[in-house]
């Protein structure tokens, strides 16, 4: 496979694991009063959440070395 294809593939893909990282139903899973170092339980998913997704999108746009 073509390595433009399948970075568009990992890209697709970093985008369907973004819309489950953000749907109504799994941040309502973090939507409790509880806190973290004084920080809301749910800020600190979110904020979690958008940095995984930011180092997902590096790592594959990177290039591997290749």
């Amino acid at each position: 496979m073509k390595r433009s294809t399948l970075t568009g593939h990992r890209l697709v893909a970093a985008f369907l694991v973004g819309l489950l990282f953000f749907c109504s139903p799994v941040t309502a899973l973090f939507d409790r009063p509880l806190t973290w170092n004084g920080i809301p339980l749910l800020y600190m998913y979110l904020f979690s959440a958008w940095a995984a997704l930011i180092a997902l999108l590096a790592w594959i746009l990177r290039g591997h070395g290749e």
